[in-house]
């Protein structure tokens, strides 16, 4: 079963709607879909919810990007917090740090990032990572806040095998992005060779980040198949093979209960 890890679905992105996004998904050979409920005001979170609530072949996960960490405040973080105990909520994120843009202050982020693992612990759910130009600080708040305990998933890995290696050790998952299938993605190519088949994913963090051949694209669920072709070319293996692998990983991350036949 090919899942798409990780994907936006939000009105601004997807003006015809998510129903038009996710047919076409479908028809490419993709089952389902863990879509990200993040943004300013939690919009994005109750579309998320809302959409796991009626269709079956998608999960969701509630959080506050390390970009709008300034806008958090105690009423969004308990909205947050209320979304989080559906049952089709399937973790905390995406989560962070970013300091590329800089968008929310380093402190500030760092705060709203130790609060949510709190909650994913609370909760007893894993948490899906972002981390841009942070390497360090990253691993070592999830390494003093304890998120071993639950685990997670280190979105749209763009790091070395070093970080790999210790953000396996604490028990999160990889999964891959269009970004592996960039020529001078030489870190991440060798990380996606090497990792463990039982602990990667792939994902299409749509609507950024499209594959070859549809980079400068916007990006879409369904473009999530040239992801998963590439890296199982890297690892010199059957598509069927490393598809049949991904999916099952996110259904053990996520507590998916899907058909996934033999494995």
């Amino acid at each position: 079963m090919l899942i798409d890890s990780h994907c936006h679905l939000d009105p601004e992105y997807f003006p015809e709607g998510p129903d038009a996004v996710l047919a076409r998904a479908k028809e490419a050979g993709v089952e389902h879909f863990v879509v990200i409920g993040v943004g300013e005001g939690g919009a994005a979170a109750e579309q998320a919810v809302r959409l796991a609530g009626e269709r079956p072949d998608v999960s969701a996960t509630v959080g506050v990007h390390p970009h709008d960490a300034k806008g958090m405040d105690e009423a969004l973080f308990e909205r947050l917090r209320s979304y989080s105990e559906d049952e089709q909520v399937v973790a905390i994120g995406e989560v962070g740090l970013d300091y590329h843009y800089m968008h929310s202050p380093e402190a500030t982020q760092q705060e709203v990032f130790r609060r949510f693992v709190s909650l994913a612990k609370e909760r007893g759910k894993p948490i899906v990572i972002h981390t841009r130009s942070a390497p360090e600080d990253t691993l070592r708040i999830l390494e003093e806040e304890d998120a071993r305990e639950v685990g997670g998933i280190i979105h749209c890995f763009s790091e070395d095998r070093p970080f790999a290696a210790r953000a396996l050790d604490m028990d999160f998952d990889i999964s891959f992005s269009g970004i592996v299938t960039f020529k001078n993605a030489r870190a991440i190519q060798d990380v996606a060779r090497w990792a463990p088949l039982g602990r990667v994913m792939v994902e299409t963090d749509s609507p950024y980040l499209s594959p070859m051949p549809h980079r400068g694209k916007r990006n879409e669920p369904a473009n999530v198949v040239h992801t998963a072709r590439y890296v199982a070319e890297l690892r010199d293996m059957p598509s069927e093979d490393f598809v049949a692998a991904t999916g099952r990983n996110v259904a053990r991350r996520f507590g998916l209960k899907l058909d996934l036949g033999p494995a």
